[in-house]
């Protein structure tokens, strides 16, 4: 069977930035198989990223048994696969994320439900 590649591609992008409410940022909780991907979410830049942790992070991760057992002072953040420290007083965008940037954290001491993910 062939197959025939694209070579170019003549027409404008649909997710650039201008054509969402916020720019999205994608999350995800690493070691958690209940959550298959990140969380794509539409997020005001100006938040600060301690209102991420307390007001955002509950409503998409809070249906996990361990959820409420995460010390966020232990949390391990990753920012496009790199270690990050984000501090939780800034905006997103003054900790450097931008549209479609994905983050990561990662909770010492909860892998999986009930530590089934080691």
């Amino acid at each position: 069977m062939s197959v025939a590649a694209v070579q170019s591609y003549d027409f404008p992008a649909k997710d650039v930035r201008e054509n969402f409410p916020a720019p999205l940022l994608y999350i995800g909780w690493e070691d958690h198989l209940m959550f298959c991907a990140p969380f794509c979410l539409p997020l005001p830049p100006d938040m600060p990223f301690g209102a991420l942790i307390e007001q955002v992070l509950p409503g998409a991760f809070g249906d996990h048994p361990d959820f409420e057992r995460i010390d966020w002072s232990q949390a391990q953040w990753l920012k496009s696969g790199r270690p990050w420290t984000p501090d939780l007083a800034k905006s997103l965008a003054d900790n450097g994320l931008r549209h479609k940037d994905a983050i990561r954290f990662r909770t010492p001491g909860l892998a999986g439900i009930a530590g089934s993910h080691s």
